[in-house]
């Protein structure tokens, strides 16, 4: 689906809601505080979400703590009334899934796996608990790839049979208003995406993807 506009679909299916006032149920697969800032503050009026933190690839464990902790700070600040599911920390899925791609640069194969094992257990998520649509706030970093994350929730969506809701939030100067958001709530912006080889790279002084 190569030159689709991810942002012009989310942009029509918002249209399509405030013209028929539905608010369909959303499982929104939160990455971080910072991502999800503009995330929810651009489509909460138009759905009924249940956010669902599910990153083992955040290491340490303290860092996973610590996001997560952020998540639901931002939360109560926006006076949001969200409920928010979060997996327990375990990284052996994460580490299972990066054998033998260690090494790889950021942005590879092992980033692909990453993005597609969490979307996949988000899928699984939403149709466990019987909602309409899933997502994730992946798509607003302008380091991440959203054509492969909206072509891989499409996939995801045939499988699990829920629907997947595509987006590119980056649009309409999304990035730029979660930093804004960010320094309005101080909100703790990581300097390195989230596994310890992005750590490593970080510490490295290499480019790195971030929110």
């Amino acid at each position: 689906m190569s030159g689709v506009n991810y942002g012009k679909m989310l942009d029509d299916r918002l249209a399509e809601l405030e013209r028929t006032g539905a608010k369909p149920t959303l499982l929104l697969h939160a990455c971080c505080a910072p991502c999800s800032s503009h995330t929810l503050t651009y489509i909460s009026r138009y759905f009924d979400i249940t956010l669902y933190f599910c990153n083992p690839n955040i290491a340490p464990e303290a860092e996973y703590v610590f996001r997560l902790a952020e998540l639901k700070r931002l939360v109560r600040e926006l006076g949001m009334q969200i409920p928010i599911i979060e997996e327990p920390y375990d990284p052996a899925p994460f580490y299972e899934l990066a054998k033998g791609l260690e090494t790889l640069p950021e942005r590879g194969e092992r980033c692909r796996r990453c993005i597609e094992y969490r979307l996949r257990m988000a899928g699984e998520k939403a149709r466990t608990l019987g909602l309409d649509l899933f997502t994730t706030t992946l798509t607003i970093s302008p380091h991440k790839d959203a054509q492969f994350i909206n072509e891989c929730g499409g996939r995801i969506s045939q499988e699990c049979g829920v629907e997947y809701m595509y987006s590119d939030f980056k649009k309409h100067d999304g990035y730029k208003h979660s930093i804004e958001l960010s320094h309005k709530y101080d909100l703790y912006r990581q300097d390195y995406c989230g596994c310890i080889y992005s750590k490593q790279n970080r510490e490295a002084g290499k480019d790195v993807a971030r929110p």
